[in-house]
């Protein structure tokens, strides 16, 4: 497909793509959901299998998209490739998923956590991390209105520094704490205290890789993206999946298993018990640099669904409005200021998390399993990557994500209802707008 939706010029080299997937990905979760996953499967081995299988999970899933973002190589991703295999209404629930539900809960679970840490700081009132979490969107909301280029260099910078920052705080929790203290020195146990909730618990990791799907939005302004977005891909993950394994090891070295489980900010309270009060103020410094390395990859990425629905007829025009000088979506953008400062609500991160996950990950299942139904369909030469492992790659990410969403919905009732039933709101919505634009087609070309 060339036309429009292909209007933003190719910008991002390897590398940029690279670090912004890394950004987007490291943004708070590893400073949280390590106590969650304890706490859910109640050991250090099931903790363990738990984030490589995410890692493995996330391997497959973006193993395949690589193999889809090198055929369509188009802005919004995830979203053509829904469109590709499946038709207009499901890329539009995709849209329309991540404009109600993802979308707000996305931005809105990072910014309350970068204003949450600077609190420790700047004394704030609930009511001024709300204001302070808005006002951080409104800034990078500016910049990715701007330039991409400046929208890339910060994520360069930005990730840089806290993958560093992040290996600098393992290893001074491995060196300076104590060995014989931690849950690693105690006998390791491989089995989950609740299957259930070792699947509750994998909910959560996978909630912190998610970023490997939101890079796929970005392909359409990728420099030779057949070669290049794989490499980016593989690449990122490889250093997300190294930081986060040694992030846990380092945590579990330092705090016995109990403690884990029972402390919310983990990462603090591990470098905390190393340093005394300067580590709680690095881990603080250390959060506020991830999250906003993260908001601006999101911020950067997600807007190009809404231009790509908008530019396919699918949303209101104007949404696919590129800026005449910067030569940016900044229309798709602006309206994803309004949807994260509107997700800057009363919520928990736990149940921002769950909302996110439940919400989307039946679409990217069905992303993963368009490789099958465009694989048949494609009449030209094999694509310029292809999946390693095929079929049994993406099949086996079908089969854990069908497992997972159905313990979700058995543990997470209300969530995953919550989410469906936004879901399935979408199907009248569709249906709807398309019966409005015939009908404002019918009037633009009746004749007295």
């Amino acid at each position: 497909m060339t036309g429009p939706v292909d209007r933003l010029p190719r910008r991002l080299g390897t590398f940029s793509t690279a670090s912004v997937l890394v950004g987007i990905i490291i943004g708070s979760g590893i400073f949280r959901v390590p106590s969650l996953v304890v706490a859910q499967v109640g050991s250090v081995g099931a903790a363990a299998m738990v984030w490589v299988l995410g890692a493995v999970v996330t391997l497959c899933g973006a193993l395949t998209l690589a193999e889809l973002s090198a055929t369509y190589p188009h802005p919004g991703g995830a979203y053509v490739f829904l469109r590709e295999a499946y038709g207009p209404l499901v890329a539009f629930l995709f849209g329309w998923i991540k404009l109600i539900v993802t979308g707000p809960a996305a931005l809105a679970a990072v910014s309350l956590i970068f204003a949450a840490y600077a609190a420790s700081f700047v004394p704030l009132s609930d009511g001024e991390q709300r204001l302070l979490a808005a006002a951080l969107l409104v800034v990078l909301v500016a910049t990715n209105m701007r330039s991409v280029a400046w929208s890339a260099a910060v994520a360069n910078l930005s990730t840089v520094a806290k993958v560093l920052a992040l290996l600098v705080l393992a290893g001074l929790l491995f060196a300076l704490g104590a060995s014989d203290q931690g849950a690693l020195a105690e006998p390791i146990v491989w089995s989950p205290t609740s299957w259930r909730g070792f699947g509750v618990a994998l909910i959560a990791v996978l909630w912190t890789y998610t970023g490997w799907v939101d890079i796929t939005y970005l392909v359409g302004e990728v420099k030779n993206p057949g070669k290049s977005f794989p490499r980016a891909m593989l690449g990122g993950l490889a250093v997300v999946v190294l930081v986060y394994l040694l992030a846990n090891a380092a945590y579990l070295y330092v705090l016995p298993l109990r403690e884990v489980a029972n402390s919310p900010a983990v990462a603090a309270r591990a470098a905390e018990r190393v340093l005394g009060s300067a580590g709680t103020a690095l881990v603080a410094a250390l959060v506020m640099l991830s999250t906003f390395g993260s908001l601006n990859g999101t911020i950067l990425a997600s807007p190009r669904v809404f231009y790509s629905m908008a530019a396919d007829g699918l949303f209101f025009r104007s949404v696919a409005a590129v800026h005449p000088r910067y030569r940016t979506p900044y229309v798709a953008v602006l309206l994803y200021l309004v949807l994260g400062i509107l997700g800057v609500a009363t919520r928990t991160f736990e149940q921002l998390a769950q909302i996110f996950v439940l919400g989307i990950w039946p679409f990217y299942a069905l992303a993963v399993g368009a490789v099958f139904v465009l694989r048949r369909r494609r009449r030209e030469g094999p694509p310029a990557y292809r999946t390693p492992g095929y079929p049994l790659v993406p099949a086996a990410f079908l089969l854990v994500s069908v497992a997972m969403l159905l313990n979700g919905l058995i543990q997470r009732p209300a969530e995953t209802a919550a989410s469906l039933g936004v879901l399935f709101l979408g199907i009248p919505a569709y249906y709807g707008w398309r019966t409005l634009q015939a009908r404002r087609a019918g009037r633009a070309g009746w004749t007295p």
